[in-house]
């Protein structure tokens, strides 16, 4: 398992997902229940949405390498336009249907599942099989994914109205869609030059 990859993975991870709405849905439900029963099903849920990340980004690997390099560096650049004219994380219909009661395995199961639905198909985990297919290290990359996705959602959850009185949204936004356009002109660059 290459540290490297995981370190990369996690930094391009954790700065698409701050924008994302599964954060601010992170700090909704970390308001209203205890903060452990929460981050147990969120950390859950993200286990599942990279794992199925994780083997669709080996798919992808069976690819040349040069349409691997392309493929990538298109959904990069998809993927920093995404941030840049969808980012803030508004209301999209995942909205969390209230426990009936505030037991472990009610606000759990409650947060699982809005975070699992809320994730299929994000981009983060557009990312993350991007970076399996890029790297062939998919231990590494799930790790760093699932820590960095893990993270946002723990600083959400303990104080995320905090980190945005600090730095402004648009900010997070900006920064995660650059790192995103550079990852797709490195990759862009040598599906070109093979």
């Amino acid at each position: 398992m290459s540290l490297t990859v995981a370190v990369i993975t996690f930094g391009i991870v954790f700065l698409a997902e701050l924008p994302d709405k599964t954060a601010l849905a992170s700090l909704m439900l970390g308001a209203k229940y205890r903060a452990s029963h929460v981050f147990a099903g969120i950390a859950a849920a993200f286990a599942l949405q990279v794992g199925i990340a994780l083997v669709a980004g080996q798919l992808l690997s069976l690819l040349p390498q040069r349409w691997v390099e392309g493929v990538t560096g298109v959904l990069f650049l998809a993927g920093a336009a995404m941030l840049l004219f969808h980012g803030g994380g508004g209301e999209d219909g995942h909205a969390a249907k209230e426990p009936s009661s505030n037991g472990f395995w009610k606000v759990a199961g409650a947060s699982f599942v809005v975070v699992a639905v809320a994730e299929f198909g994000d981009l983060t985990q557009i990312m993350t099989a991007n970076l399996a297919a890029k790297y062939a290290d998919p231990l590494a990359v799930g790790l760093g994914a699932w820590l960095a996705l893990c993270a946002v959602a723990g600083i959400a959850i303990l104080g995320g109205q905090k980190l945005l009185k600090h730095v402004p949204m648009k900010v997070i936004i900006r920064v995660a869609a650059g790192v995103m356009v550079l990852m797709a002109g490195a990759s862009i660059f040598r599906a070109v030059t093979g």
